[in-house]
């Protein structure tokens, strides 16, 4: 009853035209950053954190911008309940897909890498359009059930397969020399019973999954890292894949699990407003 309550009243309001929801958004935005100021303290730590070299009057303007860019999001996720195909193709460009593609004509699978960054949500819709190949969407489960099925019906409108982290193994295997893309956002924070590495990320000593490249050696599949940044234009995005790992082997223990994170480290540091950064990212401490 609950899951059928969410999507209906997510369905009635995604019927809602862009600009008025933007309008919408234009008002969460004063409400958010300056009346019930969410996760603001979270935000502003996060950023002083992150980037130390920064004055208080440039990290409050990057805040801003932050939180300008942060309801666009969640009112493009209510969108994407009813948004059309055309519509997905219209607001994200793949830049290069061909990148993506020599792997597949090499009948090799691509581990795809993304993180918080951007409209990563909208980027796995673009990602689902562009081939008939199997797409799989790794994903943490929520806490919420309801939710959880809400959001993983969302995500596979395009023909995505939503996938565990803890059943990832399973499917990987059984794809095994198939063109296939499996997409791991992968700046989230792992328990303590998912990983033990940390490594330096925005200044701060960070607990990182492994998962990726863990996956890499096993399947020897390349990586290829989907930057999803945003255009001027309001709603619009684009999406650049890099290959980070041609073959895993060549690469030391945890040296690709580097690598990886500080491409998305340096994409941050670019454009920082685009991060999520109300996630409590730092909360895993290094245990004695």
């Amino acid at each position: 009853m609950k899951k059928k309550s969410i999507d209906v009243s997510l369905y009635i309001l995604s019927l809602l035209p862009f600009w008025v929801l933007y309008g919408i958004s234009n008002g969460l935005y004063y409400l958010l950053f300056y009346i019930i100021r969410y996760r603001k303290d979270v935000v502003l730590d996060n950023l002083k954190n992150a980037f130390p070299e920064k004055s208080d009057g440039e990290r409050y303007q990057i805040a801003k911008k932050f939180y300008r860019f942060f309801p666009d999001l969640v009112i493009e996720a209510v969108k994407m309940r009813t948004m059309s195909a055309e519509q997905v193709l219209r607001r994200i460009e793949l830049l290069n897909p061909e990148e993506v593609y020599r792997h597949f004509a090499q009948n090799k699978g691509v581990i795809g890498v993304t993180a918080h960054y951007g409209n990563w949500e909208l980027g796995i819709y673009r990602l689902s359009l562009m081939t008939d190949h199997p797409r799989l969407v790794i994903y943490k489960p929520l806490n919420d059930e309801a939710f959880n099925e809400v959001y993983n019906g969302l995500r596979s409108r395009f023909g995505a397969t939503m996938v565990p982290m803890k059943q990832i193994l399973r499917h990987i295997v059984r794809l095994k020399n198939t063109p296939h893309i499996s997409m791991f956002v992968a700046d989230q924070t792992p328990t303590y019973q998912d990983s033990d590495y940390f490594m330096e990320f925005l200044h701060q000593e960070t607990l990182v999954y492994t998962g990726t490249e863990r996956i890499a050696r096993l399947t020897k599949n390349p990586i290829v890292y989907c930057h999803i940044g945003r255009k001027e234009k309001r709603g619009h995005y684009f999406c650049k894949f890099t290959t980070l790992v041609e073959h895993p082997d060549d690469y030391q223990t945890h040296e690709i699990t580097q690598l990886h994170n500080r491409f998305t480290e340096q994409i941050i540091k670019e454009q920082p407003e685009y991060w999520l950064w109300t996630h409590r990212r730092w909360k895993r401490k290094r245990r004695i």
